[in-house]
């Protein structure tokens, strides 16, 4: 295969997959609109979703990952659903952000419900910021 038609063919597959992205993302913030002032603001190649000021979601991939603490992620490791992940200096870190249950991702008052409460976990988290010297 010459090497524009292989190019041209990535080109369009990387097409494809954003265009899945955005849908995704059109879809998710479609589904979370009884929120107050519900945004995605894109971020390290993902896109943070915010409430207001709070940061309470990450879409990434096609999956939605909510906030969560140490009670509300039982709710979804007992439905099988993993923490938010990425690689940092060769390590697998994982964040305190847990995949939405894809029977809650489709259902409106359901999934809102679980955003609320990611929400109230995000406004009580404290931020972490730089000592200024």
């Amino acid at each position: 295969m010459p090497k524009s038609a292989a190019l041209h063919g990535r080109v369009f597959a990387i097409k494809l997959f954003l265009m899945a992205d955005d849908s995704f993302k059109e879809f998710v913030l479609d589904q979370l609109s009884a929120l107050p002032e519900v945004r995605a603001k894109a971020m390290f190649g993902a896109h943070g979703i915010y409430s207001g000021e709070k940061f309470f979601a990450i879409l990434d991939e096609g999956r939605l990952f909510f906030k969560t603490d140490a009670v509300s992620q039982a709710d979804y490791t007992a439905r099988g659903m993993r923490p938010f992940t990425y690689e940092m200096k060769g390590k697998v870190m994982s964040m305190a952000y847990h995949e939405v249950p894809p029977d809650v991702l489709e259902q409106p008052h359901e999934l809102t419900a679980w955003a609320r409460r990611a929400i109230q976990i995000a406004a009580t988290k404290p931020k972490n910021r730089t000592k200024q010297k």
